[in-house]
């Protein structure tokens, strides 16, 4: 897998240098360019957490493009693969600070602004429609609609725009999900406020979360389907595939074998 990276990197970034000395004014002319450029965005989200200068986004292309076109590297390469590490480490702890003191400061803006409550374990959230019925539990398996963004407003992942609900088991998704969703009843709506360390922690989610992130999600809650019902289910579906596999089973044709 890591090959496949490399390679991939590589060569977009070979097509990319290749064409032009300043690849930020290149023209993708070709659908290849525009699909080389599309490898390229892909690798840049993995670095775009680190907050790199302009200097070292151009260290990165010119390493690139040296061993690429087998240029004599500047430096000893395998003399600074720990400080690869080291710098990369404490670039994600500065930005997992950064985000957690963000977060702090909303939350309390949204306690106090907004008349959210907080629990024992730091999930904010404010109830919109307490909803009708029980409410789900461990076991749960519930069916919603989201809208999940950044503090900045930037939307990450969001149900509501994709036009389809989903459904998943409360024991499957993150802390603060599975705490919040136990405050309301099927029908209800609740806007709940995650700190880091009850959604994707100081290592964030690839390409969307910054680490340490607090994640603001409207979420609302259509339904829930307990253990039982969910088993109920799945029988059903598998007697209905059972009943049709037989009834649409191929009826094979005997042929006589001709007399000698």
């Amino acid at each position: 897998m890591k090959l496949i990276i490399s390679v991939f990197v590589l060569t977009s970034m070979i097509v990319l240098l290749s064409s032009c000395n300043n690849p930020t004014k290149m023209s993708l002319k070709t659908d290849d360019d525009k699909a080389f450029y599309s490898m390229g965005a892909m690798f840049g989200q993995r670095l775009a957490n680190l907050n790199l200068s302009e200097n070292e986004i151009n260290a990165i292309i010119k390493g690139l493009y040296d061993t690429a076109k087998n240029n004599k590297p500047e430096v000893e390469v395998m003399q600074f693969q720990k400080n690869i590490q080291d710098i990369i480490r404490e670039r994600m702890k500065k930005v997992a600070e950064t985000e957690k003191n963000a977060g702090v400061k909303y939350l309390e803006d949204f306690l106090k602004k907004e008349g959210g409550q907080k629990t024992e374990s730091g999930l904010a959230y404010k109830i919109i429609e307490p909803g009708t019925g029980e409410k789900p539990n461990d076991e749960s398996t519930v069916e919603v609609h989201y809208h999940g963004t950044l503090l900045d407003g930037t939307v990450f992942d969001s149900s509501k725009d994709r036009g389809k609900p989903v459904e998943f088991p409360l024991n499957r998704v993150i802390k603060g999900w599975q705490e919040g969703l136990k405050l309301v009843a099927p029908g209800g709506k609740i806007k709940l406020v995650i700190p880091g360390d009850l959604a994707y922690g100081d290592q964030g989610a690839p390409h969307k979360i910054p680490g340490g992130a607090t994640l603001v999600f409207d979420v609302e809650l259509i339904s829930i389907k307990t253990k039982e019902a969910i088993e109920k289910q799945r029988k059903e579906m598998y007697d209905k595939f059972k009943t049709e596999s037989k009834t649409t089973k191929p009826e094979i044709k005997k042929t006589e074998k001709k007399k000698k």
